[in-house]
């Protein structure tokens, strides 16, 4: 079976172990299966969908974001306390503000690996401190409350739309758009190219370096989009908004397919990985399992996802050089060369 014929394959299973989990909830707890809470799940996954989607073009390129959650935090802070002090600034100008500056927080992280050539998990561990420490910073510790937002605000997520929430169709939206780029667009195509062979991509005329700092960026504007969507959902903005979920982040796109070794991987995948943490995460409170045991689960689940990436992912090798006849001249094993499967 081909690489892509795997994927599909897995794509495939995933979807059906994700309706066999929400089937089995559904015998425990039959309100489970009302098209209410199942939306209502989506909706809590939307934001892990979109920041996943965004992870992943950066693990694509054999890099890794670890700052994302940090980046939420410190964009809705910001767009928080400029609500409070600004209730009349439209909240369009706001959701641009935060993408803007996510973007921002994100092309520092590109140029430290692009210019500098400091490993991706080195630098983003580096940021993640610094945006927490500049949330603490900025708002002196203290936090921005429901009651010091707008109602705009507030409500802008949570207005429905045919039905659905407007932050399920901001995420709807993010979905096609980088489907679309990632399928149609040779700008999308690049991020497989660098990470896949980036020998080859620098041949082809590519720079994978510069390819990295988009993916930084992308990934920083869509982090940006989900600290306003964060912090105007839950109506409320302090230090440690989002800590830890940068493990469900990448815990989504590996479960999805995405091999952290670069190259490989899909928005459909990446979706379906946030879909399946995102019925775990509502179904476990439903079934009476701890939250607290939701770390625990990410984490192993990441293990086994990337255990099984590895085996899909490994190839046989082949002999070019051996004994042409039997009985011929043993070959000089140090003159023999033995070359992957591509």
């Amino acid at each position: 079976m081909t690489i892509n014929g795997l994927l599909k394959h897995r794509e495939s299973m995933l979807a059906l172990v994700i309706v066999i989990l929400i089937g089995a909830v559904g015998v425990i707890t039959p309100d489970f299966l009302l098209a209410k809470s199942l939306l209502g799940a989506f909706n809590d996954t939307s934001m892990l969908m979109i920041l996943a989607i965004g992870q992943m073009l950066v693990i694509l390129t054999r890099c890794i974001d670890l700052s994302v959650a940090a980046n939420l935090a410190l964009t809705g802070m910001v767009v928080a306390m400029i609500n409070s002090a600004m209730p009349g600034v439209p909240i369009p100008l706001l959701i641009i503000l935060a993408m803007a500056m996510g973007a921002v927080l994100g092309a520092i992280n590109g140029f430290f690996v692009w210019k500098v050539g400091v490993p991706a998990i080195v630098v983003t561990l580096g940021t993640m401190s610094i945006y927490r420490g500049m949330v603490f910073l900025l708002s002196d510790g203290a936090w921005v409350n429901a009651h010091q937002m707008s109602a705009s605000f507030i409500d802008f997520p949570r207005n429905t739309l045919m039905g659905l929430p407007v932050m399920s169709w901001i995420a709807l939206g993010v979905v096609v758009l980088l489907f679309f780029v990632t399928r149609h667009l040779r700008f999308g195509r690049d991020f497989y190219t660098a990470g896949g062979n980036p020998t080859a991509a620098f041949y082809t005329g590519i720079n994978v370096g510069q390819v990295q700092f988009k993916a930084f960026v992308i990934s920083g504007m869509l982090a940006g989009l989900c600290g306003y969507l964060w912090v105007s959902r839950y109506a409320v903005a302090y230090v440690d908004v989002a800590s830890g979920f940068e493990l469900q982040v990448v815990a989504a796109c590996v479960i999805g397919g995405v091999s952290i070794m670069g190259g490989l991987g899909t928005i459909l995948g990446c979706v379906l990985g946030a879909l399946f943490l995102g019925v775990i995460n509502n179904a476990l409170p439903v079934i009476g399992v701890s939250p607290f045991w939701q770390m625990a689960i990410s984490g192993a689940v990441i293990i086994i996802a990337v255990i099984a990436n590895a085996k899909a992912e490994r190839a046989p090798g082949r002999i070019i050089l051996r004994r042409a006849v039997t009985g011929a001249a043993d070959v000089n094993p140090t003159t023999a060369t033995a070359v992957a499967k591509s």
